[in-house]
């Protein structure tokens, strides 16, 4: 240790005496491993990166200036310290952090005064914690030493950091209410059946379009909350081009009207669409619904009065002929106020259960 301290005062000084006096002051305190101010100095000139402040007032690690983290070894008698010069950390298997091996106690002066080349002054704007934060913050090294919110962060800055939130987060980051969600099931259809012009609204393309959808909303943001406040069905409608948007009802309409007057809704999530609906409001009917300009048969979910699947078919009439008549004699035994004719094809579709006589 005495070889070490006389090494590093010659590092950094010309004067042969003014290096003596300093190595002897490292001398004597080298039983202890703690040194005075003045070896704090010689060791921040040699190693200014390894000057290192405490976390927080409860830790023993500390945050060096060239952004390594480190601890203090048990029975230190630095642990009161907030401020070390680090002359020797060491990695051990095992352990989350280096370990501080030899150190002097400093302070934020003696660091901003001998590693003043660390110092810096900075405007950030970036997305930390789940949103945005801009603050101007004076910096030695990787080491905080004040910061001040900034009321007027560059309107580029701030997008830029709202970019990186949504790289980082995906869409879950915007507010996607149920029009907006059953939207983009649509046109998502729409892209795999038909393709373009329909556009591909998968959250990779949406995220690789944003300039395309997200704007002017995006630009006028300035935090998280206020991208929650986008309307996201109009956004992604801006996808859609305006010859195409009046065709879009047409080719995948939102609900479709069953032959009991009732309009139930599209179902679009999965690989072909849904139709969930009561089998008595089926009746009277033989084709299967279709969209997609008549291309795609819609997947019937034919329910019972409980509303729980009793039969799932994408060919109506082909579910008349062979599959009607075992739901039938299941159900209706279960069901007696509800109407179970033998040919469904001519029975009145209802959305009710019929009066006993």
């Amino acid at each position: 240790m005495r070889r070490e301290a006389r090494r590093l005062a010659a590092l950094v000084t010309r004067d042969a005496n003014t290096a003596t006096q300093i190595a002897d002051t490292a001398t004597r305190d080298a039983d202890t491993a703690t040194w005075g101010a003045d070896t704090a100095a010689v060791v921040a000139l040699a190693y200014p990166e390894r000057l290192a402040r405490r976390r927080d007032a409860t830790s023993n690690v500390y945050l060096m200036a060239g952004g390594t983290a480190a601890e203090l070894a048990a029975g230190s008698g630095l642990g009161d310290a907030e401020w070390l010069a680090v002359a020797e950390a060491t990695r051990e298997p095992g352990r989350a952090h280096a370990v501080i091996r030899l150190a002097a106690r400093a302070d934020e002066e003696l660091a901003t005064r001998v590693a003043a080349s660390l110092l810096t002054e900075a405007d950030e704007v970036a997305w930390s914690d789940g949103d945005v934060t801009a603050r101007s913050v004076r910096s030695l090294g990787a080491i905080v030493l004040t910061e001040r919110p900034l009321p007027n962060p560059d309107p580029a800055r701030l997008r830029g950091a709202l970019l990186d939130g949504l790289a980082q987060e995906g869409l879950g980051v915007l507010r996607w209410s149920d029009t907006a969600t059953r939207l983009r099931h649509r046109l998502a259809f729409l892209h795999t059946r038909l393709g373009e012009p329909w556009p591909d609204v998968s959250d990779e393309a949406l995220l690789a379009r944003v300039d395309d959808w997200l704007e002017p909303e995006l630009s006028a943001a300035r935090r998280r909350a206020d991208l929650e406040k986008i309307d996201t069905a109009s956004a992604v409608r801006r996808l859609v081009p305006w010859q195409e948007a009046r065709r879009l009802d047409d080719l995948a309409p939102e609900r479709i009207e069953v032959p009991s007057g009732s309009r139930i809704a599209v179902d679009y999530s999965g690989e072909q669409p849904v139709l969930a609906v009561k089998l008595q409001e089926m009746f009277g009917l033989r084709a299967t619904p279709t969209v997609a300009d008549g291309t795609t048969p819609v997947v019937l979910h034919l329910l019972s009065p409980a509303g729980r699947p009793a039969a799932v078919t994408s060919d109506l009439d082909s579910f008349w002929d062979s599959g009607y008549a075992s739901v039938r004699a299941d159900l209706r035994g279960r069901y007696p106020k509800h109407p179970w004719p033998d040919d469904p094809r001519t029975a009145p579709p209802t959305s009710r259960t019929k009066r006993k006589s």
